[in-house]
């Protein structure tokens, strides 16, 4: 249901205040009671606006207000997630600072893209995100260029043409497309765009701490834990940084024991710049988890792709692992089942999502109870983010 908001007058509206921070808070407290006083067209125009990142017709206004007055605002919010815009606009926008790096919304469309929004189009369980062997291509009538596992041309070309999303993406397996074995992909880790930006050069630990960042919602200083047992640390962390053993035992050791055994699971993954694909040496581990053997010969030499979790006791006991699962397996598709029926995966899904369509951070305990709420139905509901970003529309639509 809808925020409630509390209509309130403002004995200094309309004069000349003393004081720049009361003026302001006569605005806010102005505009919270122009949110309560909206009517169900002024709440649809705001909806729409938020979810789709363009104003409505005035169809639209009619058809959604119609909806909101007679007590069903959850079928206007939906139906503004069947539009054009909400896949063209506000999912890309959402999900394209997660496919890079420098964490940008200006980044051309690719297959990591592309394959978030189909999924959530089609309603597919997101707890799978991490782990299926999916990706959404553009329909063969549009005459695009063949999806390659080396280039981008096929996405290019959809979003230079102005393609709808909504209307053609198609799903396909990445083992039909690529050269991959199906027990090798794992959701969007394993997209040619993932690939570029997080298995290119480097140890393979940046693909687990950007997953790790943006559909966990937690970066590593927030999960490090010192009292984890150090023995899989690789050969490549110095013991003794600057010549003191004690900002290894105090901080490195945070983090990398419990990554490291977890980005094991990358380990026969590469992004081959040269030829610009992703590349999988079944049962070879890859040179990069080797470099730098002389930082401390005494380290852990990686001899497969098996990894385990370390992070299952301890502080981080708190994210919310999932007892039905081992907690330890082979390769990236394991890791990702177990990354994403974390109770803090889902919690993060839906809080980006409220950030996206509030437009502003959860503030209070009837905030925190409605990311609760929807945290809860998500995973009930076989985890269909688009009913995640009805609901944040219906809860903020009187602000």
């Amino acid at each position: 249901m809808a925020r409630p908001t509390h209509s309130t007058s403002c004995p200094l509206h309309g004069a000349r205040s003393k004081s720049s921070t009361v003026a302001l808070l006569c605005a806010a407290l102005t505009f919270v009671a122009l949110g309560a006083a909206a009517g169900p067209r002024e709440q649809a125009k705001r909806m729409h606006d938020r979810l789709a990142g363009v104003p409505p017709t005035a169809a639209e206004v009619d058809a959604m207000s119609a909806l909101i007055s007679a007590g069903n605002a959850n079928a206007a919010a939906l139906s503004v997630t069947e539009s054009e815009p909400f896949y063209n606009v506000t999912l890309k926008n959402f999900i394209a600072p997660a496919t890079n790096r420098e964490q940008s919304v200006f980044v051309p469309l690719n297959d990591y893209t592309a394959t978030f929004i189909g999924m959530v189009r089609d309603d597919e369980p997101m707890n799978t995100l991490l782990s299926a062997d999916i990706v959404y291509v553009g329909d063969d009538v549009q005459n695009l260029p063949a999806y390659s596992s080396a280039n981008n041309d096929h996405y290019e070309t959809i979003e230079s043409r102005g393609l709808s999303l909504r209307d053609v993406l198609v799903r396909r397996t990445q083992s039909q497309l690529t050269s991959l074995p199906a027990s090798a992909t794992a959701g969007i880790m394993t997209t040619r765009g993932a690939a570029e930006a997080f298995f290119i050069d480097g140890t393979n630990r940046a693909m687990f701490r950007f997953t790790l960042l943006n559909h966990l919602c937690r970066d590593l200083e927030q999960v490090a834990d010192a009292s984890r047992p150090p023995d899989r640390i690789r050969q490549d962390v110095s013991r003794s940084p600057g010549g003191d053993s004690r900002l290894f035992l105090n901080n490195c050791i945070g983090c990398h024991s419990g990554m490291d055994p977890l980005a094991q699971a990358f380990a026969y993954y590469d992004f081959d710049e040269s030829i610009g694909q992703l590349v999988y040496t079944e049962n070879q581990v890859q040179e990069k988890y080797g470099i730098n053997e002389d930082t401390f010969k005494f380290g852990f030499v990686t001899p497969d792709d098996s990894w385990d979790n370390y992070w299952r006791s301890g502080r981080n006991e708190v994210l919310g692992w999932d007892p039905s699962l081992p907690g330890a397996g082979r390769g990236a598709k394991a890791l990702g089942d177990e990354l994403a029926n974390t109770e803090v995966f889902a919690s993060c899904q839906v809080t980006k999502v409220f950030r996206n369509v509030c437009l502003r951070e959860p503030v209070d305990g009837a905030d925190r109870a409605q990311i609760d709420a929807m945290t809860a139905s998500f995973t009930s509901n076989g985890y269909a983010l688009r009913q995640v970003f009805a609901d944040a529309a219906v809860y903020c639509m009187g602000e």
